[in-house]
């Protein structure tokens, strides 16, 4: 009888045994899979910045220069390159600021105004159907005005209150100024999309 309870006992521990060690192989598989899972977010976040830096920066808008495309608060993304057009969205510094406006003319181009705000380039009248309204605004610079090489001549898309190429002060932009073209808004929500011409 002393004999059986000892079986019965030794059976029992070696069950617990069993159940412990099955316990323990799952936390250390769980152990491994959440460690892993870790180093994969941190390169996936670490990738993430790389490229918001190096190709895709997402900027936040400030300022109404360029309503009512982009609205203050508006966060978008830009993509590096340059090749820009006419009706491109770039971002630019400016002194330690980044301006976001919209590219009129490029390198070698002639750009006139007339006093109702119409724009020409190479003496033809471009297309802007993203503005509501039209206006001379503050400038500054001998018109017809002919684009240095290597540079853009850009303009905000509220053109009453816009700073931009039309005066002296910014002046055209250097191609290296440019930080990139503005493609895609992710913020607000309700507006989420391409940002085409």
């Amino acid at each position: 009888m002393t004999e059986e309870i000892r079986q019965d006992s030794r059976q029992f521990t070696v069950e617990q045994l069993e159940t412990e060690l099955k316990r323990e192989k799952r936390k250390n598989q769980y152990g491994r899979t959440l460690r892993g899972t870790i180093y994969v977010l941190i390169v996936v976040a670490a990738l993430a910045i790389l490229v918001a830096t190096l190709w895709m920066p997402v900027l936040r808008i400030y300022g109404n220069s360029m309503t009512p495309t982009l609205n203050e608060g508006n966060i978008v993304v830009s993509f590096k390159g340059s090749d820009f057009q006419t009706g491109d969205l770039v971002s630019f510094y400016y002194g330690n600021r980044l301006l976001v406006k919209r590219v009129i003319a490029g390198p070698g181009d002639w750009v006139n105004l007339d006093e109702d705000g119409n724009v020409f380039v190479n003496g033809n009248l471009i297309d802007e159907p993203y503005l509501t309204s039209k206006a001379y605004g503050d400038v500054s610079i001998e018109l017809p005005y002919q684009v240095p090489e290597g540079r853009y001549f850009v303009m905000g898309d509220h053109r009453e209150t816009s700073a931009d190429s039309r005066n002296g002060v910014i002046g055209s932009v250097a191609g290296e100024e440019i930080v990139g073209k503005i493609v895609f808004r992710v913020w607000p929500l309700k507006e989420i999309g391409g940002l085409g011409q």
